[in-house]
């Protein structure tokens, strides 16, 4: 093979089961399928965002402007940034690539967490880097090993908060600390990819610290809350060195024209968010209470998903599905006897409460 040995030892991203592939595998209907597997916003995008796709449509026929202008303006505006200092990604998850495209180098190291997004050891081993995982605390992030792991090879230090899959986070002034104790020489990503379900007293203006701290990039998505998970828009803020680096070895259109039409118009559509946070909560909850009555143990969350011990979750798993319900199982986070679960709509959540109830009849449920 032509490729770099660290490259074939890479296992590939396995995302959620598509709904059309189970609708193929057991012959059910999919309008009868329930994906609460990829924590996407189950109420979709605001019909005000609808009609900007729709009006975007028109100009396909050309390439989208590969600055992004009119949406760096608005994000800039927003966090009170200058525009220079706003990259757009193909998804949040674009960003993360694009760090460790233009940092890392073979020799290097990136830290992050036991527990925390798949997406950071494979961009980092992507690069030839060495990934460093620290053991986690209570199932999320554990600053004080991730700081003492940092050694002078350290180039990233990544840091989800919340944590996907667990739904763990950390406060600002803690992690505000933590910032401030990283070596000046290594860049810290910290992934908010789930920052808008956040109840607002937890939500911290962490764009704020870049002007004190040039090697924070904070990362988000309009994936999540926004609903636009199939459009592929994320951005990061940082300093406008950082942001240099970046666009030198990003792709001069990933951000499509449609994407930056949705994402700009999702922007300034604030109450249909806001609602979506508060639906998100009544949901959680609805959840909890399903799985308190059921005996059956869960992680609090704070964001959009809970993560739910189960015992055997490959089997309970392979039972769902076989009632027409996709969850995530999540063994490749070291968490195999757990399953993720997005919240849904409340049907949704009550037909995945109804079929778990059924599937985990023989097989007892898990403890907390």
């Amino acid at each position: 093979m032509l490729s770099p040995e660290y490259v074939r030892r890479i296992a590939p991203y396995v995302p959620g089961k598509p709904v059309e592939e189970l609708a193929r595998e057991y012959g059910l209907a999919e309008k009868d399928i329930v994906k609460l597997a990829s924590n996407e916003n189950p109420r979709g995008p605001s019909p005000r965002v609808r009609q900007a796709i729709a009006d975007a449509v028109a100009g396909v026929t050309r390439y989208p402007d590969g600055n992004g202008f009119a949406l760096k303006t608005a994000l800039a505006t927003r966090f009170g940034v200058e525009r220079e200092q706003v990259v757009l990604g193909n998804g949040s998850n674009d960003i993360l690539e694009l760090v460790t495209q233009a940092f890392l180098r073979p020799g290097d190291e990136a830290v992050y967490s036991q527990h925390a997004f798949a997406v950071y050891p494979l961009a980092t081993q992507a690069r030839g880097a060495t990934g460093v995982t620290v053991a986690a605390r209570e199932l999320g992030h554990d600053l004080d090993a991730m700081h003492a792991a940092i050694t002078p090879r350290t180039r990233i230090v990544f840091v989800a908060n919340p944590n996907n899959p667990t739904g763990t986070w950390l406060t600002p002034s803690v992690l505000k600390s933590f910032v401030a104790a990283v070596p000046r020489d290594v860049l810290i990503v910290l992934d908010e990819a789930y920052n808008e379900y956040l109840r607002p007293a937890q939500q911290c203006d962490t764009a704020s610290w870049i002007a004190k701290h040039p090697t924070l990039i904070v990362s988000r998505t309009f994936s999540k809350a926004y609903g636009l998970a199939g459009l592929r828009v994320g951005y990061g803020l940082m300093d406008i060195a950082v942001a240099d680096m970046l666009n030198r070895v990003r792709q001069p259109f990933n951000v499509n024209s449609v994407a930056q039409a949705a994402a700009l118009a999702a922007l300034g559509d604030t109450a249909y968010v806001e609602e979506s946070a508060r639906l998100n909560l009544a949901g959680l909850e609805q959840l909890m209470r399903g799985l308190d009555a059921l005996g059956i143990g869960y992680v609090p969350s704070h964001g959009n998903f809970l993560l739910v011990r189960i015992g055997d979750a490959a089997m309970v798993y392979d039972r769902l599905l076989r009632k027409g319900v996709i969850v995530r199982p999540v063994a490749n986070y070291g968490l195999p006897e757990h399953l993720r679960v997005t919240v849904g709509l409340e049907e949704e959540n009550r037909r995945f409460l109804s079929a778990l109830r059924e599937a985990v009849g023989n097989t007892g449920p898990g403890e907390s």
